[in-house]
């Protein structure tokens, strides 16, 4: 790899503890419109009340265990795409922008992955516009917490459907800069290969996180330190404007290596990993995972394969 080193690696805690620490509340919708309107307002005054308290509590943690990079969760503030919710949120400006202050002062990167339904690549237009709307609700939340408008306060997303790039470049381009400046796409394990997703990122001026162990299921390769890994991290990286602000992802397979499952640990850690800035741990034992990770692999100069 013809590049140095950038400091340690920080490591990324991906939106609860393994512990009760970090936990969040959450309502459906079947039992929301059980209720009148007012009733709704009520419930999800309530529900905000509580999960920004936890999103602070969530900052906190990170600082307290020297976690530089916390993956906020999808669903902190349900139902802000709706009227409802657009109803109740504005209450709240004063507080999440307290929250945002403190996860500047605690040094804490904030981020966010959308869930699985943002789909901007979908031939359905009622779903595209349906994506939309949820990115612009996240894009809300993520100004009333004064994140910045830039990849540094990253909303994630995958491709979505295959064979459908144009249609995709061209959406994110037509894009809100409230959700456009912090768009970032990421690499899957069966539709859109890496190689595929930088050229995809380079058009449309999107950053791309790179994902490992989607590559390696993708391309069917047998070891993170299969040559194409190392290439496709120094690929994705120049599709950042500040190399400094990439971020990876790294899970490894549960019963076999290629198993898109995630494990409880990391146990396997590309070696060209100590070259990312910023590497979210996809584990399932999530700060226990980072703090093993941090004890056998990153200050450490022999290669993490513990069997």
């Amino acid at each position: 790899m013809n590049a140095s080193p950038p400091q340690v690696p920080e490591f990324g805690l991906v939106c609860i503890t393994a512990s009760d620490r970090v936990r969040f509340r959450t309502i459906t919708r079947k039992r929301l419109l059980q209720f009148a309107i007012a009733e709704q307002e009520q419930l999800l005054r309530s529900l905000y009340t509580e999960n920004l308290h936890r999103l602070h509590q969530a900052i906190a943690f990170c600082q307290e265990n020297d976690i530089r990079l916390y993956r906020m969760n999808s669903s902190l503030l349900p139902f802000a795409d709706a009227p409802v919710g657009e109803a109740v949120l504005p209450e709240f400006a004063d507080t999440m922008q307290q929250i945002g202050n403190f996860a500047r002062e605690a040094n804490v990167r904030l981020v966010l992955h959308p869930d699985q339904f943002v789909v901007l690549s979908s031939d359905r237009p009622d779903v595209v516009q349906n994506s939309c709307k949820i990115l612009g609700a996240h894009a809300r939340m993520m100004d009333m917490l004064g994140l910045p408008r830039s990849p540094w306060a990253l909303m994630n997303i995958h491709g979505g459907k295959g064979d459908r790039a144009r249609q995709l470049i061209q959406v994110i381009r037509d894009l809100p800069d409230a959700i456009r400046l912090r768009l970032t796409l990421e690499n899957d394990e069966y539709t859109y290969s890496t190689a595929e997703l930088v050229e995809l990122c380079r058009t449309a001026n999107v950053p791309l996180v790179f994902d490992a162990h989607h590559h390696v299921i993708h391309e069917k390769v047998d070891s993170y330190n299969h040559p194409s890994v190392a290439e496709m991290l120094v690929a994705a990286r120049s599709t950042w404007d500040i190399p400094a602000w990439q971020v990876v992802h790294i899970s490894n397979g549960n019963q076999f290596f290629r198993d898109p499952q995630h494990s409880d640990y990391i146990t396997l850690m590309p070696e060209s990993y100590r070259y990312a800035p910023w590497i979210e741990v996809e584990a399932k034992q999530k700060e226990k995972a980072i703090a093993r990770l941090r004890q056998e692999w990153l200050f450490h100069n022999t290669p993490l394969a513990i069997k």
